[in-house]
């Protein structure tokens, strides 16, 4: 899984459709538009001309402007998950994947440097307490525990300190038990979850279309001279929407977690299993339905289901 955990949502409504998926196509093709407009490619190029184009265009040929964006937002919005594991880091080694996962190593161990409370004195002023504990926290929530999880990116590693982390403490699995868990949210649950996996789909979908956009751009550009500098507005789109998905991740990370703290035990009723007595008994069934999912080990064999409801009197 790629988000893991959670799960692919699908075309759920036309708010997240146009957030997610249209406004970002239709700005990167408007600017590549523009681009078009006014002389791009050749040295003749006049921004005025784009202007006066962009002026002159009638209500037909806005409505297929529009049209055309909304195809091209239709076809690219199966491939959201790729664009995930593009900037996760899903790339061969040969493209740099290595490089870039040692200097994540070297920037977590740095990070756990600060947080590592044995370098603190023997009395640590309050400042310094709070300032280990602050680096702790940011540790815990940016990068998995084990070295061998890091990923090239830090987006990646803030997913996958979320697969890490998530439910480990009471025994689940969070990458099989959230699919499971997801439906059986309540209302208000599932209402924050969703809104911060928007926001991080709509980062990162604004960040893959805004590199291509830069690089279409950029060969638009190249035998205009100085307007070449233009193509680094969308790069500079690109790179900060990177930025916006990365702080996207750790909001959808503190949601996702506080779900499953939160309704876990409604997951156990769905799937008519007792509910444990102690941490120890739910660790212990836990570990075991998670095997079941991952591995394909035997559920647990005992259930417990709901008593019927009392016979209506006026029956």
């Amino acid at each position: 899984m790629s988000v893991a955990p959670a799960v692919p949502k699908p075309l759920d409504g036309s708010v997240r459709f146009f957030s997610v998926a249209y406004l970002p196509t239709y700005a990167g093709a408007l600017f590549v538009l523009l681009l078009l407009w006014a002389g791009a490619p050749g040295a003749d190029f006049a921004p005025r001309r784009a202007w006066r184009t962009a002026t002159g265009v009638s209500a037909g040929q806005a409505v297929w402007i529009a049209l055309g964006a909304t195809l091209v937002a239709l076809v690219f919005q199966p491939f959201q998950l790729a664009v995930m594991r593009l900037l996760e880091g899903g790339w061969p080694d040969a493209l740099g994947a290595g490089l870039c996962r040692r200097l994540q190593r070297r920037r977590k161990a740095r990070l756990a440097a600060r947080a590592e409370q044995a370098g603190l004195p023997r009395d640590p002023s309050p400042e310094l307490v709070q300032r280990a504990g602050a680096a702790a926290a940011r540790l815990r929530s940016r990068y998995p525990l084990p070295d061998h999880l890091l990923r090239p990116t830090a987006l990646g590693n803030v997913l996958a300190a979320l697969r890490d982390t998530a439910g480990r403490d009471h025994g689940w699995d969070a990458a099989v038990a959230w699919p499971r868990l997801y439906p059986v949210l309540g209302d208000r649950s599932r209402a924050v979850v969703d809104d911060c996996r928007d926001s991080l789909d709509g980062a990162a979908r604004l960040c893959v279309t805004g590199a291509v956009t830069a690089l279409v751009s950029a060969g638009l550009l190249l035998s205009s001279g100085w307007w070449l500098l233009l193509a680094l507005v969308p790069a500079a789109v690109a790179v900060l929407a990177y930025h916006g998905a990365v702080q996207a991740a750790l909001g959808y990370g503190d949601a996702v977690r506080a779900a499953i703290d939160l309704h876990r035990f409604d997951l156990l009723e769905a799937l008519h299993l007792p509910l444990p007595d102690s941490l120890e008994e739910e660790r212990t069934l836990a570990q075991q339905l998670c095997r079941h999912w991952r591995q394909g080990v035997p559920p647990p064999s005992r259930y417990e289901h709901p008593p019927d409801p009392p016979p209506d009197p006026r029956s």
